[in-house]
C-alpha cells in the first residue's frame, strides 16, 4: 500500500491581525489625546501713577561669641541649645523665612557653634544664610 505523503501546511505568523490591532491603537491613542490650546484673551492692564517700592528685609544678625555664647540682633541668648536659638531667630524674623540670616563668628568662636547657627537656619527653612568675614589687613 502506498500512502500519499501529506503535505506540511506552511508555518508562518499572518501579520494582518497584528496591523489591524497597530492600527486601532493609533486610531485610540489619536482620539484620546488632549491638545494644549493656547488661546489668550488681549487685556489692556491699567497703569499705575505710583512706583513699586521694593520690600527691604532686615536681615537677622547672630553673633557667635568667642565662648560659644549667642546674641541675636543685639540680644544675648540665656542658654546656648539649639531650641533657644531658633525661637530667637523665628522670633527675630516675625516667622519670615524670607529674611537674610547674617552670621558673625569670631575667629576663634568654637567650629560647633557657628554649626549650630547654620543647622537652627536651615531647620528654620531660612535659604539666605550669610557669614560675615573681613578682609585681609594690608601687610605693608
Amino acid at each position: 500500500m502506498k500512502f500519499r505523503r501529506r503535505r506540511s501546511p506552511d508555518v508562518g505568523i499572518d501579520l494582518t491581525p497584528l496591523i489591524d490591532v497597530v492600527f486601532l491603537l493609533l486610531i485610540f491613542f489619536m482620539v484620546t489625546t488632549t491638545f494644549v490650546r493656547e488661546g489668550g484673551v488681549t487685556l489692556e492692564l491699567p497703569e499705575a501713577d505710583t512706583e513699586v517700592v521694593p520690600r527691604t528685609l532686615e536681615p537677622v544678625q547672630i553673633v557667635v561669641g568667642v565662648d560659644g555664647s549667642y546674641a541675636v540682633n543685639g540680644q544675648p541668648l540665656a542658654e546656648r541649645t539649639v531650641a533657644v536659638l531658633m525661637t530667637a531667630m523665628r522670633d527675630a524674623a516675625a516667622g519670615d523665612v524670607a529674611a537674610p540670616v547674617l552670621i558673625s563668628a569670631d575667629a576663634r568662636a568654637p567650629h560647633e557653634s557657628v554649626v549650630k547657627v547654620m543647622d537652627a537656619a536651615g531647620r528654620l527653612g531660612f535659604e539666605r544664610v550669610r557669614i560675615a568675614t573681613q578682609p585681609p589687613a594690608d601687610e605693608g
